[in-house]
């Protein structure tokens, strides 16, 4: 598939048609609803309708964390996500942050984005998601048990 050029992303409040994208990244209302008054939202525009989101939240006053990023499924594959987490790094910069933080399941599509994008893995969170969800999450067939934890300084 071609790429999708984005020319817009901006920062929204929170509102009722997102749920189902921050749903597909992350598959905890609970945890969700926990993060996100604390965060910032941004949405990824095309032709004024979402196409995007990613959430990002303050650990500290020189890192943030991207919570939760998802690209419509009828735009995935298509380099959105990738312009996602791009956008992430540079409002991190234009902030001065020194370091964006992101968790992910191991071994999976979304965990090499991240790498190609400059992230490194910090560490591993065992049993991570067996942990906290309540539902099995299972990716290209393969049961995600474990949190790869992977940062960028800036």
């Amino acid at each position: 598939m071609d790429s999708i050029e984005i020319k817009q992303i901006r920062k929204i409040d929170e509102e009722p048609s997102l749920w189902k994208l921050l749903l597909s990244a992350d598959p905890s209302k609970e945890l969700i609803e926990q993060y996100l008054p604390a965060s910032k939202i941004y949405v990824a525009l095309l032709n004024r309708k979402i196409v995007g989101e990613y959430v990002l939240t303050t650990i500290s006053s020189d890192v943030l964390e991207l919570k939760n990023i998802a690209v419509d499924e009828n735009y995935q594959h298509q380099g959105i996500g990738k312009q996602l987490i791009l956008d992430a790094i540079h409002k991190a910069k234009e902030e001065g942050v020194k370091k964006i933080e992101v968790g992910t399941g191991k071994d999976t599509f979304q965990q090499s984005l991240y790498q190609k994008c400059g992230f490194q893995i910090i560490g591993i969170d065992k049993d991570f998601f067996k942990k906290h969800y309540k539902e099995e999450i299972i990716e290209n067939g393969v049961t995600v048990t474990d949190m790869i934890r992977l940062a960028i300084n800036l």
